[in-house]
Order: C-alpha cells, then structure tokens, then sequence
C-alpha cells in the first residue's frame, strides 16, 4: 500500500485528490490548515473506503508546524510514498493596490509553505531511496495573468522550484513533478462573477472551465508509477486555453 500527504486536502483539488487516492487503496493524510471539521468529515468519508486515513493540521508557512505534521503522518502511517503540495491562497488586484504583508504572506504560504514540506519529507524519502513529490501551480504560473501578478509570481517559483528540485533528487530515485491546472470550478475561484467565469470558458478550447476531478487525476498519475519515468515535468489541465 502506497500513503499519501495531501496539504491543503480538506478541499478544492487537494479533496479531489484525496478522494481519488483513497479509490485506488492508497492511505491519505489530510493536511489541513483552519477547518478542523471539514478535515475530519473528509476523513471519515475516506476511512468507509477501507482504507487508512488521518488530518493532520499545520500552517505551511511555518516549518516547525511542518515538520510536526509529517512526524504525525510518519508515526501513523510509518512511511510516507507521496507528498502532494496543494495548499495554496490567491490574491486579485493590481499590483500597486498590494501591501507589503500582502506580497510576504501569498510567498510564505505558496512558496515557503511548498518548501517546507519538500523539506519535511526528505529524509524519510532520501532514507527509503524512493518517492514522489507533485507541486501544485497554476497556469497563471506559466504565462501571467493581469491583476494577478503577485499570485503568479508564486505560481512560478513553484514551477521553478519543481524543476530544480527533481534535478537534485532524481539520482535519489525521487520523482517531482507540477500540475499547474487552469480555471477550475473552485473555492479559490468562487470570488468570480458568473459573467467572468463564463468568458472565461468561451476563451477556452473545451468551451468550459475544468472541474477539481480532473484537476486531480493529473496529479493522481504523476504520484504512481505509471508515471515512473517522468520528472521535472509541469502537466497543465487548462482546457486548451494555455498551450
């Protein structure tokens, strides 16, 4: 049995994924940050599956907290396989409407917060000489999005993050890889208008914004082995409207 981290878990993509896990026996852990019952109801809906399940709670920005959190998961499960880095928060406006804390927390949540886990895991990982890490960004990542140039800016410091890391530690027989999903019928995107979420599927090939199910089964595949030969790579479900 393979076991799983999933920050950011409780919702969204990282819920998806942790669902689609759960379906194909795979132990999960539901890293969450605030929303302690949404945790454990997602747990408890998982562990009707059969198979292992737990949340585990921490601030990604903090790297003690981490580092608590995989401890958690390690004591529980014993080994950890794979890290999904689903945690994440946005920001819209323009870019000189950004305060300073503003900037400072969407980098220590998005990109420390990516960083520190990365970190958590390693030596479990570097010890078992096996792993997969999946980052999660955000096509905004690959090409920029006005009034969203903070958020972007984080999105590709993950991408870079990504690359670089599975660089380091592919001698280690550890695989990292991105998914950088395009508008996806979320939370995080809830904030837009039905106008807006309407132009943007009309801009998009598929004709429609994608959903978190199919944002996950791209991560669900870059964590197995199906996917035993790739790393450094970014797959982007978008629709067709980032190519």
């Amino acid at each position: 049995m393979k076991y799983a981290l999933i920050t950011g878990g409780s919702r969204g993509i990282g819920a998806a994924a942790a669902r689609l896990f759960a379906r194909r026996g795979w132990g999960v852990a539901v890293g969450y940050g605030g929303n302690e019952a949404r945790a454990r109801a997602l747990v408890q809906e998982l562990s009707q599956q059969g198979v292992p399940a737990l949340c585990v709670q921490a601030d990604v920005s903090d790297a003690g907290q981490v580092r608590r959190m995989v401890d958690n998961v390690l004591e529980n499960f014993c080994q950890l396989d794979i890290l999904v880095c689903s945690a994440g928060i946005s920001h819209v406006g323009l870019i000189s409407q950004i305060d300073e804390a503003q900037w400072r927390n969407l980098f220590a949540v998005n990109v420390d917060g990516v960083h520190h886990c990365c970190r958590a895991v390693l030596p479990h990982m570097l010890e078992r000489k096996s792993g997969s890490i999946v980052t999660v960004s955000s096509m905004w990542g690959q090409v920029g999005a006005s009034c969203e140039a903070a958020y972007s800016a984080t999105k590709g410091a993950v991408i870079a993050y990504t690359k670089a890391l599975a660089k380091e530690l592919g001698p280690s027989n550890i695989r990292v890889n991105c998914v950088a999903p395009g508008v996806i019928d979320t939370e995080m995107n809830a904030r837009l208008s039905p106008e807006d979420l309407a132009a943007l599927a009309e801009e998009t090939p598929l004709c429609r914004i994608g959903t978190p199910e199919e944002a996950a089964a791209a991560i669900a595949f870059l964590a197995s082995d199906e996917a035993s030969f790739l790393t450094g790579q970014v797959v982007s479900p978008n629709g067709g409207l980032v190519t």
